[in-house]
């Protein structure tokens, strides 16, 4: 499960309220107390795995490209870590929030 993701590489993410108020929509695992994001390496496997999520009902969701790098910035900057899923939401790699495996 040692994965890793090329920084200026596109990944994949949910984001909620498109446009002039968005954000990447994070998950928490209250188990585990574990905030995450949860990334894909590629679109229809970002909009597969995007209807297993948790949401906030109301919200507008659409999944959205990003760099990796840009990513990561904004993982530390929320203490999330990320967490690269299949389009089942399968964890294929844990990451830490600059982006190193986990």
């Amino acid at each position: 499960m040692t994965q890793t993701i090329d920084a200026a590489a596109w990944v994949y993410v949910v984001v909620q309220n498109p446009g002039a108020e968005e954000k990447i929509v994070g998950q928490h695992d209250a188990e585990r107390d574990i905030t995450f994001i949860p990334v894909f390496k590629e679109r229809d496997t970002a909009l597969q795995g995007s209807s297993r999520m948790a949401r906030e009902p109301g919200r507008i969701f659409e999944v959205q490209a990003i760099i990796f790098e840009d990513l990561v910035r904004y993982a530390v900057e929320g203490g999330f870590l990320l967490f690269l899923l299949d389009g089942r939401g399968q964890i294929i790699a844990k990451l830490t929030p600059d982006g190193r495996a986990l």
